[in-house]
């Protein structure tokens, strides 16, 4: 059965549900608990009405300082809690892909980069998930697609999701590709054409550095235990997330 998780607004293109999947013991990652978007500084009118009937209680904002003074933060709601956290990361480089290595390689790359350099980052965002009290929660960045992407996907394996459906919930941002390069055109958010890698969203990506992660740590979870993760927050994610 084919479910749409997306939600659809004018102005914000890859807002969509991570429940549904399939966890540890049979049990299924609730809906309307956790969910994942592109940037919501752009929600406005009847977008920021839609957003506000979610009941949303966290936004959880994972884009770099100089991102968030660019291009604003979420619009305030009354009952909505804002929560910054940025894993830190190189700056990605255009020159450094290789065609012939693949656009999967170069960003299982970039998302290792990430877990390294950015790890103490990634344990607080998904220490910020597991507590209930701050669902429901959405976490976002730029794009939606690789942060974003990398902290989704930590979650769910610690949920116990497979890895063949965590590779094809990273795909679906593809889905939302064609309205988001189009919105970087018109802003000139890049002074040029993005990059081919940019809005692409292959599932090898992330099943390459879910793969290589595990290589070299164990596991996520003792990865995530190593930045600073504590077992207590795996077992809240799992108590309010799997039903």
């Amino acid at each position: 059965m084919t479910v749409d998780r997306h939600i659809s607004f004018a102005a914000v293109f890859n807002f969509r549900d991570l429940g549904g999947y399939t966890g540890h013991g049979g049990r299924t990652v609730a809906w309307r608990r956790l969910y994942r978007s592109d940037s919501l500084h752009r929600l406005a009118g009847p977008d920021r009405d839609a957003f506000a009937a979610l009941g949303i209680r966290t936004v959880l904002d994972l884009r770099r300082p100089g991102e968030v003074a660019r291009d604003g933060r979420v619009p305030e709601l009354p009952t909505l809690a804002y929560q910054h956290v940025h894993p830190d990361h190189p700056e990605w480089r255009a020159d450094t892909y290789d065609e012939t290595a693949g656009v999967a390689r170069f960003l299982a790359d970039r998302y290792l980069e990430l877990a390294e350099q950015g790890s103490e980052g990634l344990a607080r965002a998904i220490a910020l998930i597991a507590d209930a009290g701050a669902a429901p929660l959405v976490m976002h960045c730029v794009a939606g697609k690789d942060r974003t992407g990398v902290v989704a996907a930590l979650t769910l394996d610690l949920l116990g999701v497979s890895d063949v459906d965590i590779g094809d919930d990273y795909a679906l941002t593809g889905l939302a590709e064609a309205k988001f390069t189009a919105w970087l055109r018109k802003t000139r958010v890049f002074d040029r054409e993005p990059p081919p890698y940019y809005a692409l969203t292959p599932p090898d990506a992330m099943l390459l550095f879910l793969s290589e992660l595990r290589a070299r740590y164990g596991s996520v979870q003792h990865y995530l235990a190593r930045a600073g993760l504590a077992p207590d927050h795996v077992t809240a994610l799992r108590a309010h997330l799997l039903v």
